[in-house]
């Protein structure tokens, strides 16, 4: 299986219709056909890998550059988390989901790791586990991260709750997965040593802060939802949408003056 490919068992893709965080509302199930398929591969689950090829053969700028020991070192550690596969068997995975749940709907119990009620978050099916497949458990560290850390922000893309939503929205869950892993395209994560400016960068701002690639994450999510409100998309433009977020990301990450992931411009777009 393709690094960004899911093993979904349904070409359904949830509507994300979610309007109460007491009760979350269960999501209508679009299916996909067409060119929206490749076997039984979901359309979300193909969109990054084929973005990621497309971007990785443009004319971007390259330059050399000797990593100090620290970055060198923070690098390892974050390679290091990509590398670790979601594991439905592990008991800290395990944590991890009911966690993740219980921040996102801390009035609503969880039934079960396997449950319909995952489908209210954004999730393909009743069992999360098969979404991760895509990126690992960092996707999972990544929507942790998130609610943790910027509650509001996290809740007000959960529930749609800004701008006029599209009939058919984007899942919220399957599209963190997405994000975690086009951030690992941009950033030139699986290469032996970045050469983009922007891949350069962020390392020098990693540096800076251990939790940058988390603090990315979340300022993508936002810079994403603000890019589908700002175009009046649906479901089928998603893939032009976070396109367009890439390369905001990138303009954004090849500024001069960025030396703390707070430098970046889109970072204001975060509510705690």
């Amino acid at each position: 299986m393709k690094l960004g490919e899911f093993d979904a068992e349904t070409c359904a893709i949830p509507l994300a219709s979610l309007k109460s965080e007491a009760e979350p509302a269960s999501q209508h199930r679009l299916c996909v056909t067409g060119d929206a398929m490749v076997g039984n591969r979901s359309w979300f689950g193909g969109v990054l890998y084929r973005i990621g090829n497309k971007r990785q053969s443009s004319n971007e700028k390259t330059i050399d550059f000797t990593l100090t020991p620290l970055q060198e070192a923070r690098l390892q550690k974050l390679k290091e988390r990509l590398n670790i596969p979601f594991d439905e068997a592990r008991p800290d995975h395990q944590e991890a989901l009911r966690a993740l749940w219980h921040a996102s709907f801390p009035r609503t119990e969880l039934t079960g790791l396997v449950s319909e009620q995952w489908k209210d978050m954004g999730w393909q099916g009743p069992n999360p586990s098969t979404d991760f497949r895509g990126c690992g458990f960092v996707s999972l560290e990544n929507l942790l991260f998130f609610v943790r850390t910027y509650p509001a922000s996290f809740r007000r893309l959960l529930f749609k709750q800004e701008g006029n939503r599209a009939t058919w929205e984007y899942p919220f869950a399957v599209a963190g997965v997405n994000i975690s892993f086009m951030l690992t395209q941009m950033l030139e994560l699986h290469s032996a040593r970045p050469k983009s400016v922007p891949a350069i960068n962020f390392l020098k701002v990693l540096s800076e802060d251990e939790e940058a690639f988390d603090v990315l994450y979340c300022i993508a999510f936002q810079m994403m939802d603000a890019q589908w409100l700002a175009m009046g998309a649906s479901y089928m433009q998603f893939k032009q949408v976070l396109e367009a977020t890439r390369i905001q990301l990138e303009r954004e990450l090849s500024l001069d003056d960025i030396h703390r992931i707070q430098d970046l411009p889109a970072y204001n777009l975060l509510y705690k």
